[in-house]
């Protein structure tokens, strides 16, 4: 295949993904996406990330963030923040993962990334009017998100507690709908870098390698040099 045949396949794959997200969203006029990263680890924070995109921005390679190449992640990560609509981040740590179990935390960290995308919208389109229209009240009611005129597509099965605007789980959602495919980069890349933080506070453990996942490199370590203040402890109870 060449050059100019993978490109137009890769294109006509993100608009098949666009169709199945329009169809999914029920004719919402604003789309926000919602996915997950760092569920398995035995350390560190689950890390989401919520993002609304433009639908005349074609983002190629748009996938299930596991699916990519770490370097592809990096230059994607770079593109959708340059071009999303607005995008948020939410992340619990690891005591709250010990305190409320995993699943909850992740559902919180969720619920905290779609507030903060829905305010780095409401500040764009707040400093967009005002630089149009001055300060218009009236203006700006009518152009942010609200229940009534939004989705969000959540990937997995579960929607999450307390949140007022519509939701649709979407099972491996993440490799069906762009929206849901840029918050999987978003939240891989953010939680990769913290881990590569961590790497440097602890090279015994080979977080820059392994990213807090249960390799047998990282369980050694534990079981030689103990676990550390980011470890999850109630994952560790049939290791240590």
């Amino acid at each position: 295949m060449t050059k100019e045949e993978r490109l137009k396949a890769e294109h006509e794959r993100i608009m098949l993904m666009y169709e199945t997200q329009h169809e999914l969203s029920q004719g919402a006029r604003f789309v926000f996406g919602i996915d997950e990263a760092g569920r398995g680890p035995l350390c560190g924070p689950v890390v989401a990330a919520c993002c609304i995109l433009r639908d005349e921005d074609e983002i190629l390679y748009l996938n299930d963030s596991k699916k990519i190449s770490e370097k592809r992640r990096e230059e994607l990560f770079k593109q959708i923040k340059e071009s999303a609509l607005s995008y948020g981040i939410g992340i619990a740590d690891e005591k709250l993962i010990d305190e409320v179990n995993i699943l909850n935390a992740t559902l919180t960290a969720m619920h905290d990334a779609f507030e903060a995308c829905l305010e780095m919208y409401r500040e764009k389109c707040s400093k967009r009017l005002s630089d149009e229209f001055g300060d218009d009240p009236a203006a700006l009611f009518g152009s942010i998100p609200s229940m009534s005129d939004s989705i969000v597509l959540v990937d997995g099965n579960k929607e999450i507690p307390e949140l007022l605007f519509k939701q649709l789980p979407v099972v491996g959602g993440d490799a069906k709908c762009p929206a849901i495919s840029a918050a999987s980069i978003l939240a891989k890349v953010t939680r990769d870098h913290m881990m590569l933080k961590y790497a440097e506070q602890y090279p015994e453990y080979g977080f820059a390698k392994n990213k807090g996942y249960g390799t047998k490199e990282h369980i050694d370590a534990l079981k030689k040099y103990g676990p550390l203040n980011i470890h999850r402890r109630s994952f560790l109870k049939n290791i240590l």
